[in-house]
Formats: structure tokens, sequence, C-alpha cells
């Protein structure tokens, strides 16, 4: 695996990511549930910025980068607790895939990896999610 298949793989991620928090965005109120549709807003804003990072780490290597996909799967949405069941969902896998960026990469670009797999865990524990051991990797986690 070339450092320029890991950036791709993971800006694949992140065009997820935006496309499901834009979603999840549209599914809270900030009336209703402030606390949860400020997270969410501040997700979103953070993998739109990890997005474009990406997309510029690709470019940089002479990559194309890869394009997002028109639509992705989101799960059902009918409650604040399904939005941030989603939200923690899409953290963590959010997270195995900078863990395997930290893999595949060395220096600047291991650098932005670490900091965006500390970011998602972090994410995480603003949806209610449980802390893990080692932050995507789930073959360690909870131990």
């Amino acid at each position: 695996m070339t450092e320029l298949d890991a950036l791709q793989t993971t800006l694949a991620g992140e065009h997820a990511a935006v496309y499901v928090y834009g979603a999840l965005g549209g599914r809270t109120s900030a009336s209703a549930t402030p606390l949860l549709a400020t997270n969410v807003t501040e997700a979103y804003t953070a993998h739109r910025t990890r997005r474009d990072l990406l997309t510029a780490a690709v470019i940089d290597l002479d990559g194309e980068p890869v394009a997002a996909e028109a639509a992705y799967d989101v799960p059902r949405l009918d409650s604040p607790r399904d939005v941030e069941r989603a939200a923690v969902d899409l953290e963590r896998a959010c997270a195995a895939t900078y863990a395997y960026l930290v893999a595949n990469t060395a220096g600047g670009g291991r650098r932005l990896a670490v900091a965006a797999l500390n970011d998602a865990a972090v994410r995480e524990l603003a949806f209610r999610g449980t802390p893990e051991t080692f932050p995507g990797l789930d073959e360690y986690t909870d131990r």
C-alpha cells in the first residue's frame, strides 16, 4: 500500500462522513437538542476541513483525488438517540480509517493522521460513545 493509496482511502471515508453528517444535521434541532445540534455541526465542519486537507495531500503527491459517491447509506434517524448512535458509528469508522493512514504514512502525513485519529476519538465521546484503549483498532478495543 502506498501513501497515496492510503490517502485516497481516507479521503473516500471523509467524503462519506461529510455526507452522513449533513443528513444528521438535518435530523437535529437547535431548539430541542441544542448540544446535539452543536456537536453535529462541529463534527461536520471538522470533517469538511479534513476532507479538504486530504484532497490537497493527494494533489501534492500528483494524484487525482477520489470523487465522492452520489449518495451514502444513512441509518434510520427517528430520534436524537439515533443521531447520536449514527455519529458514534461514523466516528469509529473514521478512527479506523485514520489508524490505517497512520500505519501507511510518515512525517507530516502521519502527524495529520494521528491528530485526526485523536479528534475522532474525542468526538465519539461528545456523542456518548465509550472510550477505546486503541481507537480505530477494533481488535484492541475495550480491553
